[in-house]
């Protein structure tokens, strides 16, 4: 058939000689001379050449070789598996997006029942793109938008398709409105769990502010228990070292209102614990209660914040939205050893494959 027009009126013309790429023997580079037809179209004229189904989309080199580079493109650079095999760097990363488009082929877009969506920084001045997960699979599914508003989010249902979105049941995000309104209106079915781990970042916060305003208020000797102290505070005392938890001693016991704030911020670690959604309310009332006269005006404001998400918290408390929230946290973790391996990614095409094909198994 030809690739032009479509026509299979097609004609013999002559034979030509390729040189193919293929994979090493040891220390010998490997090349395979074989003789390419070309054909000439009766219906618009042109000349074309065979596809011969074992070359690579560059046609000087085998699949064989390219799904090689691209396994080795998994732990190395570019620039690292181009010195290797003595291959131009545009070479490389060809070959490299062609092995992780056919991961991609391969995989499909699942109908997924449940979901995480969060987004990633792609370069500085607050440029994003968004993430979804196949939470049950662990593996992301798609990546794209031009920004993290609602109509960007509406871009993955829209890929999707309606029959899909309807069959997902639970969606995991922070509380970025945007995604929790587009989620409503194309998955209405689907529950909405806020990600635990955004919500300790805030309590994380709230309890840094205390931190630099206790700092800001004392002088002298009394600053010493609290400077260079930030990460001892945020960090559950199980997760310190023996010299942490002295250092956390001296600290709570020197200042009385980093004590109290560190207090709050342990109980309520226990909400996540709660089977049922009317015991965590009441332990919740109980905790934002207990701020009463505490001055804690981060924690207030923190409280404030939960209440007004408290049906995306308390969805924790059933049985069957019991899911590994941690790995969309592992994901993003994963995403920027990416960035960081390539020192920044400005193809934005490479950079989606990257993360699409960072769980898939190799081919």
């Amino acid at each position: 058939m030809c690739g032009a027009c479509g026509s299979n009126q097609l004609g013999w013309y002559d034979r030509k000689t390729r040189r193919v790429r293929d994979l090493s023997c040891g220390d010998t580079r490997v090349w395979l001379d074989l003789e390419v037809r070309r054909v000439d179209c009766r219906r618009c004229g042109k000349v074309k050449t065979e596809r011969l189904d074992f070359l690579a989309d560059n046609p000087f080199y085998t699949k064989r070789f390219a799904w090689h580079i691209g396994r080795r493109c998994r732990q190395a650079t570019i620039s690292d598996v181009a010195k290797e095999f003595k291959l131009d760097w545009q070479t490389v990363k060809a070959l490299d997006k062609q092995y992780m488009a056919e991961q991609v082929r391969r995989a499909g877009l699942p109908g997924p029942k449940v979901i995480g969506i969060d987004e990633i920084s792609i370069r500085k001045g607050h440029t994003y793109r968004i993430v979804v997960s196949d939470l049950i699979r662990k593996r992301p599914i798609w990546f794209g938008g031009a920004d993290r508003s609602e109509a960007s989010m509406g871009q993955f249902y829209t890929a999707l398709g309606t029959r899909k979105s309807a069959g997902i049941r639970l969606a995991v995000m922070d509380m970025w409105r945007p995604f929790r309104t587009a989620t409503q209106a194309h998955a209405p079915k689907a529950a909405i769990l806020f990600d635990k781990f955004h919500v300790m970042r805030h309590l994380g916060e709230a309890l840094d502010a205390v931190r630099k305003s206790e700092y800001a208020r004392l002088a002298g000797r009394d600053r010493a228990y609290i400077k260079g102290q930030k990460y001892t505070l945020l960090s559950s005392r199980e997760n310190l070292s023996l010299d942490g938890r002295a250092a956390l001693k001296r600290l709570l016991t020197a200042n009385k209102r980093l004590n109290t704030a560190y207090l709050l911020k342990e109980r309520f670690g226990q909400l996540w614990d709660y089977r049922s959604e009317a015991w965590a309310r009441k332990y919740f009332d109980q905790w934002r209660a207990s701020l009463r006269w505490q001055r804690l005006p981060s924690f207030e404001k923190f409280a404030a914040m939960i209440e007004r998400h408290w049906d995306g918290i308390a969805a924790y408390c059933r049985p069957e939205n019991k899911v590994s929230l941690g790995f969309v946290e592992g994901l993003n973790n994963k995403i920027r050893v990416i960035q960081r391996r390539a020192y920044g990614l400005r193809d934005e095409e490479y950079l989606r494959l990257k993360i699409l094909t960072c769980m898939l198994p190799e081919l």
